[in-house]
Parts: structure tokens; sequence; C-alpha cells
């Protein structure tokens, strides 16, 4: 099964790899925003996405997270998930 979790871009990193920072329930992490990115990659910024795999794979608003967030915290995914995101965080640091 393939997990996207919501996640909030907070930043846009490097524009000419079309990079941005995404925060994942205070998790923060570099993501890929090709598929989402349109003319103005500055008005993603505070835009919630789904992210899976390093990628921000569709734009979602902000009670459609909310509720994502809370179903994959009930299933026990999210943590599991947000674990294996801060173990790589913290090994690229």
């Amino acid at each position: 099964m393939c997990l996207g979790i919501p996640g909030r871009i907070t930043a846009i990193t490097d524009p000419a790899r079309l990079m941005a920072m995404a925060e994942v329930s205070g998790v923060r992490r570099e993501v890929n925003v090709a598929c989402v990115a349109g003319n103005d990659l500055d008005a993603l910024v505070g835009q919630w996405a789904l992210i899976h795999v390093g990628f921000a794979m569709s734009l979602i608003d902000e009670e459609e997270a909310a509720k994502t967030l809370e179903a994959l915290r009930d299933l026990g995914e999210a943590q599991e998930t947000l674990e294996q995101m801060a173990q790589s965080e913290r090994a690229l640091a």
C-alpha cells in the first residue's frame, strides 16, 4: 500500500530543482513539488499537499489534511511513517 501523508509546504528551497520544505506533524523534510508546481512556486507556500516518497503528489485543503492525519493516526500508520522520516532526517544531519 502506498501512503500519502498530508504536509504543509513552508518554503521553496531550490526553485530550479522544484524543491520545497514541507512540515508533516512537526517533522520538516525537503520534497519535490514538480507534480503540483504552477507558474508561481511561491504560491505553494502555506499550501497542504499529500506527500509520498519525497514528492508532493497533490494539493489538498486544510480540512482534508486534518481529517486524513486523524484517520492515519487512528490506524497507527502515520506514527510509523513520521518515525521513518525523523530517522532519515537525523541521518542526513
